[in-house]
């Protein structure tokens, strides 16, 4: 028996795969949400850069020390000199030289020549007053205004025949006080000659110290290690 091949089905009318449909992309509206908020973030960056480059380039009037200020110390016009700076944010730490200078201000601690002056070392009093102290012997140049200092009392041997092996010992008659001032001649800071001393004892060690001063004994002014305030 012969067979004959199969003929080939005909196709199906209708029946085959459909055929993709190419996507069309729409025109965004103006009222998408995801627009608008593209365009916001781009302006809130666009105005914080600009306002960054001109923060970072605009200069302000401050107050510098013109010599150092020392605590008790009247902050007065005649004490400061005027300097732009580049500070930003921090400008407001300092006394700002366009505005009016507050009357009856002191400094609280010690401020550099040149140093910017910070609102922190001003106020209204400082509990302290100046003392006069009579050095007769050579000091360090370590010893200037604002450096700190402690003040002993040595008393003078007693006078005897045979002085005692024990005399008396020295005392301290306050610790981590300021200077205000030096007075002296040239050259004796470094070299025996008179020097004054005028430093800022706190009120309640001042009648310690006067009664020292007026002793019978040499008041001795002795270096803080990086005592300078």
């Amino acid at each position: 028996m012969t067979y004959a091949p199969a003929a080939p089905a005909p196709a199906l009318q209708g029946q085959g795969l459909p055929e993709p449909v190419a996507a069309r992309l729409r025109r965004p509206r103006w009222r998408d949400p995801r627009l608008l908020t593209g365009i916001v973030i781009v302006a809130l960056s666009v105005a914080l850069g600009s306002w960054l480059v001109s923060s970072a380039g605009r200069t302000v009037p401050v107050f510098v020390a013109d010599g150092a200020l020392t605590p008790g110390e009247p902050v007065t016009a005649d004490v400061l000199r005027v300097a732009d700076v580049r500070l930003g944010a921090g400008t407001s730490r300092y006394l700002a030289a366009d505005e009016p200078l507050p009357e009856d201000l002191v400094a609280l601690r010690v401020v550099d020549d040149g140093e910017l002056v910070p609102l922190t070392a001003l106020g209204a009093d400082a509990d302290v007053r100046s003392v006069a102290v009579p050095v007769g012997s050579g000091l360090s140049d370590r010893i200037r205004a604002g450096a700190v200092v402690d003040l002993w009392f040595v008393p003078d041997a007693p006078v005897a025949p045979e002085p005692a092996a024990d005399g008396p010992e020295p005392s301290t008659l306050a610790s981590d006080v300021v200077v205000e001032q030096v007075d002296a001649e040239e050259g004796a800071i470094v070299v025996d000659g008179t020097v004054t001393l005028h430093v800022l004892v706190p009120t309640d060690a001042l009648p310690t110290v006067l009664t020292a001063l007026s002793g019978a004994g040499t008041v001795a002014v002795v270096p803080v290690a990086g005592g300078v305030r």
